[in-house]
């Protein structure tokens, strides 16, 4: 907008398209050859299992409040897109 309130904006508009392929690429190159997502994904299932291994009757209490109200993810597909 200029100074009297008039709309003289130009429209602008970026395709960010081949900056996010370029982006993942990196990414993948960086992870290196002997990443492997099953054993990542298993690490984190892992270790959201020994996070909440040792709760006592009230903190499992409060982490099932938490999970149904949404703020925890569950247990179950999806728990790990959260």
């Amino acid at each position: 907008m200029n100074r009297d309130g008039g709309g003289d904006l130009i429209p602008f508009t970026i395709d960010l398209t081949l900056e996010e392929v370029r982006r993942r690429a990196e990414v993948v190159a960086a992870l290196g050859p002997d990443w492997d997502p099953a054993a990542a994904l298993r690490g984190e299932g892992e270790a959201y299992a020994l996070l909440y291994s040792g709760l006592d009757a009230e903190q499992r209490r409060t982490h099932e409040l938490l999970v149904a109200a949404g703020v925890l993810p569950g247990e179950g597909p999806g728990r790990a897109a959260h």
